[in-house]
């Protein structure tokens, strides 16, 4: 059983790097056309060259020291979702249905 784990592992990279370039916009592809990155990713898989390529030079990495903020490294409002604790809009609606305060 053991024997078929690189195999394994090799596919799961292979069909994940596929599948996230599909998935990523084309002005977040970097260095070639999109096609292109396709076709490496598909030619040169069971190699593991295309999938790690892509994976580190083929997309915009985010990193988590971002924090949120949006793609011009702004974080601000509307810049993405907000925590309810951490929401007025939130907070005020709990405060209007509170039957407490009748």
């Amino acid at each position: 059983m053991l024997r078929y784990l690189p195999f394994l592992l090799v596919l799961a990279l292979w069909i994940y790097a596929f599948v996230d370039c599909l998935n990523t916009p084309e002005d977040e592809v970097r260095h070639l056309p999109k096609v292109v990155w396709v076709i490496v990713i598909l030619l040169f898989g069971e190699v593991l060259v295309g999938p790690v390529a892509w994976l580190l030079t083929g997309r915009v990495r985010r990193t988590a020291a971002a924090g949120g903020a949006a793609a011009d490294g702004h974080a601000g409002p509307g810049s993405g979702w907000v925590a309810p604790d951490d929401n007025p809009e939130f907070l005020k609606s709990l405060e209007r249905d509170d039957p407490k305060t009748d």
